[in-house]
């Protein structure tokens, strides 16, 4: 157990009021914490959940240090906050994950130069920080590659992909510049791991997890992956070893392709509670909330014991909203409800989880491959062939 081991009854800083925020405080509620979210947006989803919750900017100065003079640790929802405010709480208290490590997720070009000089493998790359740098990028990936914003990029957000020279002549003079580019990769499908940390270095990760995107969005998960389960422990491997490397405490997401070959790349981190863990909800006795929560308050990380296979599907803007009747009277469908008050398009709204016994659906390599008949109409999950 950590020496910096949190009482019950103490109070967790949370910035950002989201719906990881929401998902966090309720995890930390149950571990008798008392959580204080600062949200840079009024009526947050958080504040439902949450202890104590402080409208201001992530970079005010004054703000910063009131909130960090009232709780004993900190951590964050989401990546797209100040490093250097975090720098600022984190001469005050406590701040898990540390701000050096955000820095790195914050910025692509940071994050690719990090897991490539700790040999971690990951598409080809060229940094391109204004138009005179195109021409290199082609000469380097050749067509088609991918454009990316180096910050501020999200479900889909921020990406253009680069087909040919016409496709360039068309948005080169409107690129965001700097820029990104990644190799295209051919790849057989999306994974992801959660993998948690605490200070005394406790490692735990959760099961692999396939995942769907649809436009850009992540459409659903599917735990365990549908892959070898050699493959899914060397994901694991993988996502420990970036975990010891950056120092990781508390819970991060790691995004990986498995390209046509069958090897894994990494396409990148979130260090923080991430969207393609929200089965571990309704699948494990401890979610991937309470494990962060844990790892930030120097518990103990126990085995993430998944008792059910599951499917977690998201319900994003009006279309999803517009499942929730189905999903509310279908039975064995767990539905999260994010408590936002406007619904708009692209935004996500909630997730349904639905559980099966383990192992039961039959699909490649023994692991569930599809949801029950029943559950389609309500879930709308794309079926592979």
């Amino acid at each position: 157990m950590s020496l910096t081991t949190l009482a019950p009854g103490a109070t967790i800083g949370i910035i950002g009021g989201g719906q990881l925020g929401r998902m966090s405080a309720m995890a930390a509620a149950r571990l008798g914490y008392h959580v204080h979210v600062l949200s840079a947006e009024p009526d947050p989803p958080a504040q439902d959940t949450a202890h104590r919750v402080t409208i201001g900017a992530y970079d005010d100065e004054a703000v910063l240090r009131a909130f960090a003079q009232s709780v004993s640790a900190i951590t964050f929802e989401f990546e797209n906050i100040s490093a250097s405010g975090l720098d600022l709480l984190a001469s005050l208290c406590p701040v898990h994950p540390a701000g050096s490590i955000l820095a790195i997720s914050q910025d692509r070009i940071l994050e690719k130069s990090f897991l490539g000089d700790h040999d971690i493998p990951v598409a080809d790359w060229v940094s391109v920080p204004d138009r005179d740098a195109l021409p290199e990028a082609v000469a380097s990936l050749g067509f088609p590659f991918i454009l990316k914003t180096t910050r501020f990029g999200y479900d889909g957000k921020g990406q253009f992909r680069i087909a040919d020279q016409e496709a360039i002549d068309a948005l080169a003079a409107h690129l965001p510049y700097p820029l990104i580019a990644e190799g295209f990769v051919d790849f057989e499908r999306e994974l992801s791991v959660m993998v948690a940390r605490n200070e005394a270095g406790e490692i735990r990760c959760f099961s692999t997890t396939e995942n769907q995107h649809r436009d850009g969005i992540l459409d659903y998960s599917l735990a365990p992956a549908r892959i070898p389960v050699a493959l899914a422990e060397e994901a694991q491997r993988l996502a420990a070893h970036i975990a010891t490397t950056i120092g990781l405490v508390g819970i991060m997401g790691v995004e990986m392709f498995v390209s046509a070959r069958g090897a894994l790349l990494v396409n990148e981190i979130a260090p923080r509670p991430h969207n393609s863990g929200h089965w571990t909800m309704d699948a494990c006795l401890i979610d991937q909330f309470e494990m962060h929560i844990r790892a930030v308050a120097g518990l103990p990380l126990p085995d993430p014991f998944r008792h059910s296979d599951a499917a977690m599907k998201n319900l994003i803007g009006f279309e999803g909203v517009g499942l929730c009747d189905a999903v509310l009277a279908q039975p064995g469908l767990a539905l999260h409800l994010y408590g936002k008050h406007e619904t708009r398009a692209g935004r996500k709204m909630g997730h349904v989880n639905a559980l099966f016994p383990l192992g039961a659906l039959p699909g490649p390599y023994g692991i569930a491959a599809r949801f029950d008949q029943a559950l389609k109409p309500a879930l709308e999950i794309a079926q592979e062939p």
